[in-house]
């Protein structure tokens, strides 16, 4: 036995009254900042043409939350917070903000400007352009399938059913958790995640060169990525268009740019065409579905 002086224990039963008591009811900024909470996880942000304009709200609604915290004696740790301006600009910057832009400031700390950060398992860079989240999951994705070869590489003698049950359950949503945030990015990137799952389907088959990619999906009955994300995405947004949060249904309230604009946005992945492996494995399961009939 020995005193709990911060915090409860992990999966405590006093977790979530606490968290009732402490942090559900923190109180949002007088600024018109918006305050997103998860669990512990809290995030500010606010949106202008001119980050000179958006500095000192951000600064006040900080040292709102800080004497909020001060208040009911919460700790927190200025060290992991991080400060990152998005900017839809297609050039590619040096530095995360302009070399003059002052920090803000957490208990007289201050807080870096970043190039990207990891915001609750999404790396999100300034550009949203997610090449760093998408080349991190698919490191990890390689990792996982590399440590689970001797079940569903081309030696392992179990069947393909459970081998791609293992892969569904174990290594797809490595690169697939929270697709609808990320399913808008440039097709060579989402390509790269693509790559991973052909080589499964490889090993899995113990397939030779010659077999194509699209007739291991059919096989398989496995969908590509590019379709599985945008079927996540279909159904992420038919959800969030109702659901009582209203941060929520402001952030997916929105028409997306056109196909040819620069900036994308989620919503563009529901009026993509299907990529080429993709409309390939479409084919061959129409064909196989007339040659039943």
């Amino acid at each position: 036995m020995r005193p709990i002086r911060a915090g409860v224990p992990q999966g405590s039963t006093l977790s979530p009254l606490l968290y009732s008591a402490y942090v559900n009811d923190i109180p949002r900024p007088s600024t018109g900042v918006q305050l997103a909470l998860f669990a512990d996880d809290i995030a500010l942000y606010l949106r202008s043409n001119c980050i000179r304009n958006i500095l000192p709200r951000l600064q006040r609604a900080i040292d709102e939350l800080t004497q909020w915290l001060r208040l009911w004696r919460i700790d927190v740790n200025p060290e992991k917070s991080a400060s990152i301006y998005f900017d839809y600009s297609p050039k590619k910057l040096q530095f995360p903000v302009p070399i003059d832009t002052p920090h803000l400031r957490m208990l007289n700390q201050p807080i870096p400007w970043q190039h990207n950060y990891k915001y609750l398992g999404i790396t999100i860079d300034k550009h949203l352009h997610f090449r760093d989240h998408i080349a991190r999951v698919r490191k990890l994705a390689l990792f996982y399938l590399s440590r689970l070869n001797g079940m569903i590489g081309r030696k392992s003698k179990m069947s393909l059913r459970n081998k791609r049950t293992i892969y569904t359950m174990c290594i797809r949503p490595v690169m697939t958790y929270a697709s609808p945030v990320f399913a808008h990015a440039r097709p060579d990137l989402l390509y790269d995640l693509q790559i991973v799952q052909n080589n499964f389907c490889r090993r899995a088959a113990d397939a030779p060169w010659y077999v194509k990619n699209s007739v291991l999906h059919r096989d398989l009955e496995l969908p590509t990525i590019s379709k599985f994300m945008k079927d996540a995405s279909e159904r992420f947004f038919d959800i969030a268009n109702s659901h009582p949060n209203p941060l929520l249904v402001s952030a997916v309230s929105y028409e997306p740019p056109p196909p040819q604009h620069f900036c994308r946005r989620p919503r563009n992945v529901l009026i993509d065409p299907p990529d080429e492996l993709t409309a390939e494995v479409e084919k061959l399961i129409e064909v196989n579905k007339m040659a039943i009939e």
